[in-house]
């Protein structure tokens, strides 16, 4: 028992090997740079940019998210495989909704594959993404005309989607930009003041100051996801923590 338990575990030890290679060997998965990825140069630069603003006026309209992914090949995947990994890693769509179109196309392999969002599986389902493969896209694609096949996939997709009725996109006035920046000035003159003097009381001025202008530059950086606004409010909060600390050391000493 004890020398079949070792040439199971033996067995087991060469299939989980044998599973981390092939999984070393996966191609990894492109950053989520623009709604065109064109990985082969297949597309014109000026009709990537066409395709591209589709999209963009498409996403800001209606909402939905589409993505077009052209790589050389998937192997050692399948396509879908390979468009299931990307997909889930790029989280496509509006996370509330679930609203992301995930299109694969490997030339080399000469496959397509179209992923789709829980929200949007009515509105394309399985055998309608296929017509749109064989229909819209294969036949232009065998004649080397790529960005008419997608072109012509992309408006069959967005008619579908735009019959969904899906949540419209959030409108971004002029009225919540002010309401924005004024959050800011809030958080500037009066939550920073307050931050950097609990700090210098706990820590010292030496550190307290420094951790404050870390910290409101970190929130501006998450909010904003800007390196220049982050390094603004930090200095904005380094000095006006530093003023209002040392008005207040004053007070002190005055009182």
């Amino acid at each position: 028992m004890r020398w079949l338990s070792r040439v199971l575990a033996l067995v087991l030890a060469a299939f989980a090997l044998a599973g981390a290679a092939v999984a070393q060997d996966l191609q990894p998965v492109p950053a989520l740079s623009a709604r065109v990825i064109d990985q082969t140069a297949t597309l014109k630069p000026e009709q990537r940019a066409a395709l591209e603003a589709k999209l963009a006026a498409f996403e800001a309209d209606a909402g939905p998210q589409i993505v077009v992914l052209i790589v050389a090949n998937t192997a050692p995947e399948d396509i879908a495989a390979y468009a299931w990994r990307v997909a889930d890693q790029w989280k496509i769509g509006r996370r509330e909704v679930g609203d992301g179109v995930l299109v694969v196309v490997s030339i080399g392999d000469r496959r397509v594959r179209i992923e789709v969002a829980r929200a949007l599986e009515g509105a394309i389902p399985d055998l309608a993404a296929r017509q749109i493969i064989d229909r819209a896209m294969r036949p232009a694609f065998r004649e080397g005309d790529y960005a008419g096949g997608l072109d012509a996939a992309l408006d069959q997709l967005i008619a579908r989607i735009r019959g969904e009725n899906l949540p419209a996109p959030a409108a971004h006035s002029g009225a919540q930009e002010g309401t924005q920046f004024e959050d800011w000035i809030v958080l500037l003159l009066f939550g920073v003041p307050v931050m950097a003097t609990v700090l210098s009381r706990m820590l010292g001025r030496k550190l307290g100051l420094p951790l404050a202008a870390v910290i409101a530059g970190g929130v501006a950086w998450f909010v904003t996801a800007s390196v220049l606004i982050a390094l603004v409010a930090a200095v904005a909060a380094l000095v006006l923590g530093f003023v209002f600390s040392v008005a207040s050391a004053l007070r002190h000493i005055g009182g």
